[in-house]
């Protein structure tokens, strides 16, 4: 771990935290919060404690504490402070901004110890919605504006994915439904990220549903023992890669060909899936759907 690198711009900084960098440099200047090394040309660069310290200053401040008292306490008080606060809005940016440092720092202890912390309070589902989901849109972002490298969302990623697994085999030894059809849950081709796919199966099976799960990068030819059976299967699938729709409209047809003889229905979620509902001529059996928690309120 000593190879990684766990320095940061000032331009890192406000991509993570959300601060101005102008701000930042205020806050320096003015009450001496954050020890940057300067360059010979005097450019900042931060180590990852003034990074956590920035976090944890930021959380501070967006639920009443002025910068002028937060200043004038030691790193502990301001750990000890964080942790008496204790609103379940304000421990769900604390989990975030801690699981955001895990990231950077590839700290899997510490996101462990936060993920335990949020099980003391909350469901897993109410830690998927609250703290996971939000957190993965920051990754988003951040990876967008190259703040982070792939490997960073990759570590998150998996640790969430583990997460999801774990609760998953709890519930594979339940009995299931016979009277309802059986869920198979996969990605078309290259489409490789499955957080959605994963909670999607963890609650059908929370319901007793029976699930078949694919996996990722699924050949269209491979879903014809489904769909030609005569067994009712329902389709599950995420489009969330691609910005070229023509990977997607090729699918459809696919589906359009085989589904409507067939006892087999689509649902199809995420953003590209959105895209298509309006692009695309698709039957009835093709159901799309805008909001995860919608759908398993719905269940």
């Amino acid at each position: 771990m000593n190879k990684i690198k766990n320095y940061f711009s000032i331009k890192d900084l406000e991509n993570l935290s959300g601060i101005k960098a102008h701000t930042i440099r205020i806050w320096e200047s003015r009450y001496n919060l954050l020890q940057p090394m300067r360059s010979e040309t005097n450019i900042r660069t931060y180590d990852m404690q003034n990074f956590q310290k920035l976090l944890n200053v930021v959380f501070l401040q967006e639920y009443g504490y002025k910068i002028s008292r937060i200043a004038k306490l030691t790193p502990t008080e301001i750990e000890q402070t964080i942790r008496e606060i204790s609103s379940t809005k304000m421990q769900n940016t604390n989990a975030i901004q801690n699981l955001k440092v895990a990231m950077m720092s590839f700290d899997q202890q510490l996101f462990q110890q936060n993920y335990s912390a949020l099980l003391e309070h909350k469901s897993f589902r109410e830690i998927f919605f609250e703290v996971f989901i939000p957190l993965l849109n920051e990754v988003g972002l951040l990876w967008q504006t190259n703040t982070i490298l792939p490997i960073h969302e990759h570590f998150i990623s998996n640790l969430i994915a583990q997460k999801l697994h774990i609760n998953i085999e709890k519930l594979q030894l339940l009995p299931t439904k016979t009277d309802e059809p059986t869920y198979v849950l996969f990605l078309p081709e290259n489409e490789i990220h499955n957080l959605g796919l994963l909670y999607v199966q963890y609650e059908l099976m929370l319901k007793g549903l029976k699930t078949i799960y694919l996996g990722e990068s699924i050949p269209n030819d491979n879903l014809l023992p489904f769909i030609q059976s005569e067994n009712s299967f329902v389709l599950i699938s995420y489009f969330t890669v691609f910005n070229d729709l023509q990977r997607y409209q090729d699918f459809i047809a696919f589906i359009n060909e085989n589904l409507p003889n067939s006892n087999a229905l689509l649902y199809l979620f995420g953003a590209n899936s959105r895209k298509l509902q309006f692009s695309t001529q698709t039957q009835t059996k093709i159901n799309y759907f805008d909001n995860l928690q919608i759908f398993v309120k719905n269940i």
